[in-house]
């Protein structure tokens, strides 16, 4: 896997990644990692790779040997007023917010860097596109990123039971539009896509 290229070798660089722009219903999760320098994980890689069993592993083993981890989220009601792209940004920026030791600067995800201006501090930041599979602490807020989303999304289907969210995760498969069209959509559905907007 690549190293920090904006960064020295001392300095804390925090991965950042999302889950969950595509769906059409719940939460954009976003997580923020710095892993241990002295402490591998092993096996890290795009959570799309992964198993849902090895997730939740790699998973449990990253919060216990990084420095710092943080997950955040924007709910789908923020998603409908500030686009799906403002809102991953706006969870991006909450996982950074959450560590519980500030990183020297961050590396993302994909192309675009969310407001990296903190308490007048603009931290250093780097866009690697497929970095879930190229930057190890990036991998690892994927795979947080992604088991967090999939457990909230489980976690919904027991208040909202039609929609088998616990099957789909919210994405628009068959089943999920046809409940759509059964039911209507619920508060959890973003009403801004348009699959959501024409069932309703």
């Amino acid at each position: 896997m690549r190293q920090p290229q904006l960064f020295d070798f001392k300095a804390l660089v925090a991965g950042v990644d999302e889950a969950g722009r595509g769906p059409l219903a719940g939460p954009v999760v976003a997580a923020a990692v710095i892993l241990h320098p002295e402490r591998d994980v092993d096996g890290l890689d795009d959570s799309k790779r992964l198993s849902a069993a090895r997730r939740e592993q790699l998973s449990r083993v990253i919060k216990k040997e990084a420095i710092a981890w943080s997950v955040a989220w924007a709910d789908a009601a923020e998603i409908d007023v500030l686009n799906i792209l403002a809102a991953t940004m706006l969870a991006m920026r909450r996982a950074i917010i959450g560590l519980a030791v500030p990183p020297d600067g961050v590396q993302v995800d994909g192309n675009r860097l969310p407001d990296l201006c903190f308490d007048n501090r603009q931290l250093r930041g780097e866009c690697v596109v497929g970095g879930d599979a190229l930057v190890p602490a990036i991998s690892a807020a994927s795979i947080i990123a992604k088991t967090t989303r999939d457990d909230m999304m489980v976690q919904m289907d027991r208040i909202y039971p039609g929609y088998e969210f616990a099957r789909h995760k919210g994405y628009g498969t068959e089943v999920h539009r046809a409940r759509l069209r059964e039911y209507g959509p619920c508060e959890q559905h973003r009403r801004s896509f348009a699959p959501v907007r024409l069932a309703g």
